[in-house]
């Protein structure tokens, strides 16, 4: 027979997990990076109207910020069509409210 001479542990009880909406909706920074996030998602369903059907799937949301947006592009010849896009693009952003002051910036994808 075995004396113990310490009570048996106890397993520790591991949270209940969340899902990554609500713990972003939970944690301020991560939460306004969500809400950031969402809104450039929205300005690219705004401009994609405008876009090329073929050309749409290599055209990407970027950063959203107090200066402006950015749109990224997959190569330079989409870049420089969305340069040509530009006045169209930005007429429809501020239609709906979503650029007033801001700039919309252009940038290609990094690799």
């Amino acid at each position: 027979m075995v004396t113990r001479y310490l009570p048996p542990r106890a397993k520790p009880q591991a949270p209940d997990p969340l899902d990554f909406g609500r713990a972003m909706s939970q944690h301020g920074v991560l939460a306004r990076l969500g809400q950031q996030l969402a809104l450039s998602q929205r300005h690219l369903a705004t401009v994609s109207v405008a876009l090329p059907g073929a050309m749409k799937r290599f055209v990407q949301a970027g950063t959203l910020d107090e200066q402006g947006w950015t749109i990224v592009a997959d190569n330079a010849a989409i870049a420089a069509k969305l340069r040509h896009l530009q006045p169209t693009l930005l007429r429809l952003l501020r239609e709906e409210g979503l650029l007033q002051e801001g700039e919309l910036r252009i940038r290609v994808r990094q690799s």
